[in-house]
């Protein structure tokens, strides 16, 4: 008797330390219903710059209230912060848009997809291979890619492009389909 009471007690205590742990950067809030409406008030400015151009871009700030991330985010009641730059912006042009098809595999907080490899230029889920905008590269730095959870939307301003949704932090990327 004295040992399973010990032994009890023993799983109890390690139980508790499992309890005790959050994972960092938690985002509480609930994903998006929907993807972005198309933008129809002014984009913001793209710099437009030529080959051989050695200027920066400066950086934009998307931390629109304290607290939140500086990186594409979505917030409360579906507000896609950072996608306001229009249908032309060139950053996210596409010679030749859904060139290794559309994704069928469904859209919205329905389809919860768990990333099981890769990184940025190629990650992968469900059989399905994608790659970040390389514009947004620096937007998805904080992503884990072994095992984040993500809900892809449609892009409606950038023809070829989707938008993927990480759960766990609340920001977004632009990605590319690649079969």
């Amino acid at each position: 008797m004295r040992t399973t009471r010990t032994i009890l007690i023993g799983l109890l205590a390690v139980s508790l330390s499992a309890f005790a742990q959050h994972p960092p950067e938690q985002n509480h809030s609930a994903p998006p219903t929907r993807g972005p409406a198309p933008y129809h008030g002014t984009p913001k400015a793209t710099p437009q710059y030529h080959e051989g151009d050695i200027k920066a871009e400066p950086p934009r700030r998307f931390d629109d209230k304290p607290g939140h991330p500086n990186v594409p985010h979505v917030d409360p009641g579906n507000r896609w912060v950072g996608h306001d730059t229009g249908r032309d912006d060139l950053h996210y042009h596409l010679d030749h848009p859904w060139a290794h098809g559309r994704f069928t595999g469904g859209f919205g907080p329905s389809y919860r997809w768990r990333i099981i490899g890769g990184g940025p230029s190629r990650f992968w889920f469900n059989g399905w291979y994608w790659s970040v905008a390389p514009y947004d590269l620096a937007y998805c730095a904080g992503w884990n890619w072994l095992g984040d959870d993500v809900i892809i939307y449609e892009d409606p301003d950038h023809p070829g492009w989707y938008l993927a949704y990480n759960v766990r932090l609340g920001t977004y990327v632009h990605v590319e389909y690649l079969g």
